[in-house]
């Protein structure tokens, strides 16, 4: 198989899977490099392709289905879990975590949490890693995008996270 046709079939998986696809997984489905996975995903996003990479693996983006939000919340590193908890377990999708920062302006990490399994995978990984989240570059204070199924988990959300002391208010 060239070049051109792992990418295709690159593309391709990330079309059908359900789950993100590490660049280590398909770097031995097609016993390449993990760094040649990650210039060919590189080359499909030049070529158009909205290819997220998420803490756990490269999603092809699709359209969301919900209605979107955007929440303000402030915590301690050992906050996050639990915030992200009270998202998912009021039936919204944590789809990025962003700040902004005084020097390089808006920064956004994607997430794509939606389970309480998702959220202890990425918690997992952030311990194993030493990470630090991008909170600890603002003092804690942070936006989340959520994707919501409908506005009743909306409400919900908001309802958990101001009951937690998280999710800033603009009267604050």
């Amino acid at each position: 198989m060239n070049a051109a046709e792992r990418r295709q079939t690159v593309l391709s998986l990330l079309q059908t899977a359900q789950t993100p696809q590490s660049a280590a997984a398909l770097a031995r489905r097609f016993s390449v490099s993990r760094q040649i996975i990650v210039g060919d995903v590189a080359l499909l996003r030049a070529a158009g392709h909205a290819i997220d990479a998420t803490p756990r693996g490269y999603l092809l983006r699709r359209p969301a289905e919900g209605l979107k939000h955007t929440i303000v919340c402030c915590h301690d590193k050992e906050g996050m879990e639990r915030e992200l908890l009270l998202c998912v377990d009021n039936g919204c999708t944590v789809l990025d975590v962003s700040v902004e920062h005084p020097l390089y302006g808006h920064l956004t990490g994607q997430l794509q949490l939606s389970s309480r399994y998702d959220v202890q995978q990425f918690m997992e990984q952030s311990r194993r890693e030493q990470a630090a989240p991008l909170s600890c570059l603002t003092d804690g204070i942070h936006l989340h995008t959520l994707l919501c199924p409908d506005e009743d988990a909306y409400r919900r959300v908001v309802a958990a996270l101001g009951e937690a002391g998280i999710l800033v208010d603009e009267e604050q």
